[in-house]
């Protein structure tokens, strides 16, 4: 079945605007920062939510990391990611990292972002030996976390 010149330009305008969307929810979710002292920073309607979902608050405390940089080599292939959201807790030597997702449809690309949490469970386990780490998705349309990945 052939597309037309105009459902292919409309697939592409699709595409731009949801990746546009996913960019401008990373940024604000960036910036997110909430405490217990009321010392809240960033777009207020996130922080509510977010305020409402228990499992979600411990990741945007002020010690909570963004947008970590992180790479190795796994499988001898060079990887470099960056990470969404990190916690790092030497006492309890556990870490649980987020990523942000903002599909509505949740099995379009799950295998797909399954390897990358796992890649990025894999790069902390080279640096962070003998912690336990978890990966979870943040699917951003419904506020819901979804563990991924755990070692």
């Amino acid at each position: 079945m052939t597309q037309s010149l105009n459902d292919f330009l409309s697939d592409i305008e699709r595409k731009k605007h949801a990746t546009k969307q996913g960019l401008d929810m990373h940024m604000l979710l960036q910036n997110i920062v909430i405490d217990d002292m009321g010392n809240n920073r960033g777009n207020t309607d996130i922080i509510s939510i977010i305020k409402q979902k228990s499992d979600l608050k411990p990741y945007f405390v002020p010690d909570a990391k963004t947008e970590v940089p992180i790479a190795g080599i796994i499988n001898g292939v060079f990887i470099s990611r960056r990470i969404d959201r990190l916690i790092i807790d030497n006492q309890t030597k556990t870490i649980a990292f987020l990523d942000y997702k903002t599909d509505t449809d949740k099995t379009t690309f799950y295998d797909k972002y399954k390897k990358q949490l796992n890649e990025y469970a894999q790069l902390l386990r080279s640096v962070y030996q003998g912690y336990k780490i978890s990966g979870f998705i943040l699917w951003i349309h419904d506020w819901e976390l979804e563990k991924m990945v755990s070692l």
